[in-house]
């Protein structure tokens, strides 16, 4: 399977204020992914990817176990279609 691929995922766990959203834009920008990380009312932290397979799947690895001080208790995935969107990623 190649080529890109568009995934949405809602975090849940002790994801806000651990510094989750910067360690995942640094690690989206270093797979070269676009998209966006953004800390959601409700606790969950919504996080969009789009790339080639292999990078998604390597910031899905990421978000599954976050960053230091996190706990990441679900992951809930949904799989969209590409809209090959240049910018780079961003934390909103």
């Amino acid at each position: 399977m190649s080529g890109a691929v568009r995934v949405r995922a809602l975090v849940e766990g002790r994801v806000q204020g651990v510094g989750f959203r910067w360690a995942m834009r640094r690690r989206a920008r270093s797979l070269g992914l676009t998209g966006f990380v953004r800390n959601l009312g409700d606790g969950r932290v919504e996080i969009l990817f789009e790339g080639e397979v292999a990078a998604v799947r390597e910031g899905l690895a990421f978000v599954r176990r976050g960053p230091p001080g996190s706990r990441v208790r679900n992951v809930d995935l949904h799989w969209e279609e590409p809209q090959q969107e240049s910018a780079a990623f961003s934390v909103l």
